[in-house]
């Protein structure tokens, strides 16, 4: 239909329905529920005022709280002008609320307080919270995940004592060059725009703020900045009625409480040439409020913008706005001379005094609704802390999240399931960061960063790996900033694509990939569409299969993919990365761990710590403390590695033996006899698997191997045993020039297999049954459990910090040393392990000897909570897992599992007393501990090396630290 012709022949009687008389008896989205108080105190106000203070109430000035000097501006036109509003700009929170509460009490009729806060108060305050852009919103499936970002932002806005917010954008952008609009908008598909607005004007009056639609009739298909010029339309009635005015028409019904008209020239909506539809008559009362029965409120876009003052004189044309139908002259360029225009106006009649009555009442009905008829002054108490919460994050997390798309997923290669033998590299490209990308994706495998000066050498250098991960990083500091590839990447893309697997990230808007002239080597494009840290971290995520992709393309990029495209993915049970508030905890209550674990470091119990919880499979708590060692030279990261010690046990030695019962190799009842013949006719022949591992078998609990390589005489090393250079006889490595008989594990394994047992049989922890273990599992694989570790579990887990002798891994000063060993080694050790039994098997035992990052830990232990599961592949069954992680003797006061350690069976043990007695886990003598619990779904892992520089130092034990940092955990779970 043409709107035009149509609005013509509206009956007077439609326009009477719309008039001062009939205005209360309509459905208006600016009455409250107790709308006869609200009239009463609307009409009380009205007549209150005398004509200038009426006409003043039409303007909502702009003020930077930044700037010092604005607000004598503002103070005199209160005062001189009796404006009605203020739309506050660049400042700060603090200085706006004081401003605010300054304004607020100098006005007889309280401010109408607006801001372009569409992506939230950021848009224009520092110290507060961005929600992503709309594009990004607009590649979400789920419109309750907006309607909720609405709601955020608009409780922040109320926080502040701001009432309307200048939102949703309802912009249909169609035109990929739009120099204004792009990422502002939710996308070019009228369904898809109409149904986000829908959604974020819903979470807007959900928190009490007001709306404002903009820009109509539609600014989505322009080619220039009316901030500028004046952008042209040049689409006919009948385009703009089925596609530009498509929202506003799903709008309106739902309440929406006001539309911004833009500064743009429609000459289908328009017959006069060059006239802005924010001074037409014809498109702001015919269409907007008779067509369409908008009878909220109607501001004007800025009045300062080039779109419409650069041909007329100040007050000039905001008398001609209000003439065409506006309430709102937003910005006017001079209050005092477009106040005196109105009411010159009003007096000589041009102007009715019912069409005055109308706007300032509607402006007055507005007021009411926010509040403004008993207003409170803003609180600048936790004011910063209040305007960006726990929850906040928690919600920017899930959107960016659910945001992220999948276009393009040639043969699955997204998600990244087996890292076994799998070598990636990571190209940046863009010119912003992409550090979180990068270690978000480090978090998952062993990723390089690959860069060079010149093509060639880049292609030369990718030649090694299996897939390259493409991340394209522009700017995040404002929706407008760059987003296009230069010339020289897309041609670094296309030929890195030629011949590598490539997988693309793009953190930018998706329209960069209209440059890309073939898609058709690149397998896998997934778009972050900004370069938040939160979108790297997700996208990262996503890639290894830890978070599902489930967005849809807002825009069409060229005919290859169109608006709506996007692959949905599952997660393949890889540990995912969030906030505690995703998972039912509560962040402020964990900081209480921050607090103990530096008090520990102070103490001087440990020079510093891995800290690491999960819940529900997503790690929310991953921090480093403290240092390497008391000199304070190295800090605590999150690569740095750690001596497990008897975390081995449940880490490497138990898993190898699970996995051999499910092949019914052995199982509870085989004998130490049947494992290690050289054990057959000793006393230890018929001690069982079961018994041993639950350290109920007559065991000593350590013999000090070490103690009879000593020189008798002089208690140093003897030369029987060690020599300082590697040789034929001396070729097993104990530490830095210390090497031992080659023969040594003979010596130990005799040594345990003449040692005594118990008198009586009760339970005593010992180490003997992982030496034993380890014997066996070494010969019936017939390889080092170095090997057998990696190649069965920490390859594929892509547990790459995980592993025995991490210096042939490993810079030394990336593994934290463990003592200061004057007794046996007289040295420091460092990248050595710090059991004595271990180290004299060349570092590779079956009850010490791996070292591990709190990262690496956490997925072992999540394979165990995942029922033996991890990265899509399954390790162990998860009835096999809930058979070790039995208590069979817990009548004999015994509370171990087979191989794992349970929770204490009275008031004393290895946790707070307050986990499931489902949960299990181990501890280490280094300061270790790791520990799962599946009633929760939490993993705690803490690393750290108290042993350093002297092992005698007992202070964390002393005080239960580990304990007292898992009993922080469980006191942080909200639900």
């Amino acid at each position: 239909m043409i709107l035009r012709t149509l609005s013509l022949k509206l009956p007077l009687l439609l326009f009477l329905f719309f008039s001062l008389g009939a205005f209360s008896q309509v459905k208006n989205p600016l009455f409250t529920k107790d709308h006869a108080a609200q009239k009463q105190w609307v009409d009380n106000t009205y007549d209150s005022m005398n004509l200038k203070e009426r006409v003043g109430q039409l303007f909502m000035a702009s003020i930077w709280s930044k700037n010092d000097n604005e607000a004598d501006t503002i103070r005199k036109l209160i005062a001189e002008n009796h404006i009605g509003g203020l739309i506050f700009s660049k400042g700060g929170p603090v200085k706006q609320a004081q401003l605010t509460n300054e304004f607020q009490k100098m006005s007889k009729v309280p401010l109408l307080i607006g801001m372009d806060a569409e992506w939230g108060l950021a848009m224009r305050l520092d110290s507060t919270f961005a929600l992503p852009w709309n594009m990004t919103l607009g590649a979400i499936q789920d419109n309750q995940l907006v309607e909720e970002a609405g709601a955020a932002i608009s409780k922040q806005t109320k926080r502040l004592g701001v009432h309307f917010n200048f939102a949703p954008v309802v912009d249909i952008n169609t035109n990929p060059d739009n120099p204004i609009i792009g990422n502002r908008s939710f996308g070019e598909d009228k369904f898809n725009v109409t149904e986000k607005s829908l959604a974020f004007m819903r979470g807007m009056h959900c928190e009490g703020a007001l709306s404002s639609a903009k820009h109509f009739p539609g600014h989505g298909d322009t080619d220039s900045d009316s901030h500028k010029t004046l952008p042209t339309i040049n689409f006919s009635a009948e385009r703009i009625e089925r596609v530009e005015l498509y929202p506003y028409k799903k709008l309106i019904p739902e309440g929406l409480s006001s539309i911004m008209v833009a500064h743009l020239n429609v000459p289908d909506l328009e017959p006069t040439d060059g006239k802005p539809a924010s001074l037409s008559k014809d498109i702001i009362t015919d269409i907007l409020k008779k067509e369409l029965g908008f009878n909220g409120l109607i501001f004007t876009d800025a009045l300062d913008m080039k779109g419409v003052s650069r041909n007329m004189e100040p007050g000039e044309v905001d008398l001609d706005a209000f003439r065409a139908g506006n309430d709102i002259l937003l910005m006017s360029e001079d209050v005092g001379r477009a106040s005196q225009s109105i009411m010159d106006a009003v007096n000589d009649g041009t102007i009715s005094e019912n069409r005055l009555a109308l706007s300032v009442k509607k402006i007055l009905y507005a007021k009411y609704k926010a509040g403004l008829h008993d207003f409170k002054p803003i609180s600048t108490n936790f004011l910063i802390e209040e305007l960006y919460t726990s929850r906040d994050e928690a919600l920017l997390e899930e959107l960016y999240e659910n945001a992220a798309t999948l276009i393009k997923n040639n043969k699955a290669v997204v998600p990244v399931k087996d890292l076994s033998d799998e070598k990636i590299a990571y190209v940046n490209f863009g010119d912003d960061d992409g550090s979180v990308f990068l270690q978000q994706l480090k978090k998952y495998a062993k990723v390089d960063w690959v860069q060079a000066d010149k093509l060639a050498s880049l292609l030369d250098k990718l030649e090694d790996y299996d897939r390259v991960i493409i991340g394209f990083h522009k700017s995040n500091s404002s929706p407008w900033a760059s987003y296009k590839f230069s010339n020289n990447e897309l041609v670094w893309l296309h030929e890195i694509a030629r011949k590598n697997k490539t997988i693309l990230a793009l953190f930018a808007r998706p329209y960069a990939l209209l440059d890309v002239k073939s898609f058709t080597n690149i397998e896998g494009i997934l778009i972050g569409y900004q370069n938040h840290p939160l979108a790297q971290k997700k996208v990262g995520q996503i890639i290894f299969g830890a978070a599902q992709a489930k967005g849809r393309l807002p825009v069409s990029i060229q005919n290859e993919f169109p608006a709506g495209t996007g692959f949905n993915t599952k997660d393949v049970d890889r540990l995912a990365y969030g906030t505690p508030e995703s998972v039912g905890m509560n962040s402020y209550k964990l900081q209480k761990i921050d607090s103990i674990i530096n008090y520990a470091i102070s103490e001087k119990m440990t020079p510093g710590a891995q800290i690491l919880i999960a819940r529900q499979g997503k790690v929310i708590y991953q921090k480093n403390f403290g240092h390497q060692t008391y000199e304070e030279e190295l800090p605590v990261t999150d690569t740095t590695v750690y001596d497990l010690a008897s975390l081995t046990k449940i880490l490497a030695t138990l898993p190898l033996v699970m996995e051999l019962d499910e092949k019914e190799v052995l199982d509870f009842d085989t004998t130490l006899g049947e494992l290690l013949p050289s054990l057959k006719g000793s006393n230890k022949s018929n001690i069982k698997l079961q018994d041993m591992l639950m350290h109920y078998a007559r065991l000593q609990a350590w013999i000090p191997f070490y103690i009879s390589t000593l020189d008798p005489e002089t208690k140093g090393l003897s030369t029987d045993y060690y020599n300082a250079l590697p040789s034929e006889t001396y070729n097993t490595q104990v530490a830095d020039n210390m090497f031992i008989r080659k023969d040594i594990g003979d010596t130990i394994m005799n040594t345990i297999r003449l040692s005594d047992l118990e008198t009586t049989r009760s339970y005593k922890y010992s180490d003997l049954p992982y030496y034993l273990l380890k014997y066996y599992l070494e010969s019936y694989y017939e390889t080092s459990l170095q090997n057998i570790t990696q190649e069965h579990f920490y390859k594929s887990l892509g547990a790459n910090y995980t592993g025995y002798l991490p210096k042939t891994r490993f810079d030394s000063l990336q593994i934290a040393p463990t003592e200061n060993d004057q007794l046996w080694r007289g040295q420091v050790v460092r990248g050595y392990v710090h059991d004595q039994g271990a180290a004299m098997q060349g570092g590779i035992g079956g009850h010490a000897g791996l070292f591990s990052t709190a990262n690496d830990v956490a997925k072992l232990m999540q394979t165990y909570l995942n029922g033996g599961s991890y990265g899509g592949k399954k390790y162990l069954r998860e009835e096999t897992i809930e058979k070790y992680n039995t208590c069979y003797y817990c009548e004999q006061n015994v509370r171990r599992g087979v191989g794992f350690d349970k929770p204490q069976l009275g008031t004393s043990g290895p946790t707070c007393n307050c986990v499931s007695m489902n949960s299990f886990g181990h501890s280490g003598f280094t300061g270790t501990f790791a520990w799962a619990d599946p009633e929760e779904e939490i993993v705690y892992v803490f690393l750290s090396n108290r042993t350093y520089p002297d092992s005698t130092n007992r202070k964390l034990i002393r005080e239960d630290i580990r304990s007292e940092i898992q009993k922080v955990i469980y006191e942080s779970i909200d639900f």
